[in-house]
């Protein structure tokens, strides 16, 4: 994971509209958004094919991004079109095949009240190398989960539906909690007590060969990988249930899984020391798990919608 090894400290990195030395991408520490968390971002990777280089949903997670900084009334300086180029440059100038890009706008230097009127947006796009987030004998044996002490974020009080710098500091006390306890990843559940996700995963349960998900009223973010998960399933032929679910629903669960851009498809083998299913990747997680990595490595001719060429 990125952050135990570091970043690469090298390369260009897009800000405001410039390629800069990666080491110069510098920001004034009474920058708003390094104060108040007053920024949005997104997390996209790009991968590399037999048929080239290919960034997965380029186009939905700007229009995510686009549309956080709108429930924070940041005005990113800069339309779509040419965001979305300037990630593809910032891939093609770092040579880059696969990676991970960090997509970020704030508010910048100016003044330091909480109303940010006044302060400029600043802009920048990093990408680098980044393997499987959760390791990669997770993707094959799962990992062990804990529901985390520290609830979600409501929607009375956050717009849970943005993907804000400040909402993760929420993610941020959920795995250091359950790192202390010896785990690999949390499971956050909302304030009604049912589950909603994982620090910067969303999650899925399996039960007689269907899957159930947290339905928006459990103060999710509506994924890119679980919107892309729910249809390969549906598209696969199996039934997929947005609801609420309880924490007695997911220990039983046959089999459950974390999705996410960084995670991917990483199957849950235990939570609170309690097996999942048998205790390892399960039979749907498995089929599911195959078909994304086959759509992502541009396997499948159906979904090359969904991958924009670095190069054309």
């Amino acid at each position: 994971m990125v952050d135990k090894e570091g970043l690469p400290e090298e390369g260009k990195i897009w800000y405001n509209g410039v390629f800069v030395d990666w080491k110069e991408a510098k920001v004034h520490v009474l920058a708003h958004g390094l104060h108040y968390g007053s920024g949005v971002f997104e997390g996209i990777r790009c991968y590399a094919t037999d048929k080239g280089s290919f960034i997965f949903r380029l186009n939905e997670h700007v229009d995510r991004m686009y549309r956080s900084a709108e429930l924070y009334k940041l005005e990113i300086p800069y339309p779509k079109a040419e965001f979305k180029t300037a990630i593809k440059e910032t891939v093609r100038i770092n040579g880059l095949d696969a990676c991970y890009i960090r997509p970020i706008a704030f508010y910048g230097y100016h003044h330091l009240g909480v109303n940010p009127e006044g302060c400029p947006v600043d802009c920048a796009i990093a990408a680098w190398r980044w393997g499987t987030y959760l390791g990669e004998e997770a993707l094959e044996n799962g990992i062990r989960c804990t529901f985390s002490s520290w609830r979600r974020i409501d929607p009375t009080t956050l717009p849970v539906t943005a993907k804000a710098t400040g909402h993760y500091l929420n993610s941020l006390l959920a795995v250091l909690d359950a790192k202390e306890r010896g785990f690999d990843e949390a499971i956050l559940l909302d304030t009604n007590g049912h589950v909603a996700e994982g620090p910067g995963e969303n999650i899925f349960a399996v039960k007689n060969a269907t899957l159930y998900t947290p339905a928006a009223e459990s103060s999710i973010l509506p994924g890119i990988t679980r919107d892309s998960v729910i249809e390969l399933a549906q598209d696969i032929g199996y039934e997929v249930i947005e609801q609420p679910i309880t924490k007695e629903e997911l220990l039983t669960a046959d089999e459950a899984f974390f999705t996410g851009t960084a995670a991917e498809v990483s199957p849950i083998r235990e939570i609170d020391n309690a097996t999942i299913g048998e205790g390892k990747r399960g039979e749907v997680t498995g089929v599911i798990q195959k078909k994304f990595f086959d759509v992502v490595n541009a396997k499948e001719a159906g979904y090359m919608g969904w991958l924009e060429p670095v190069r054309v």
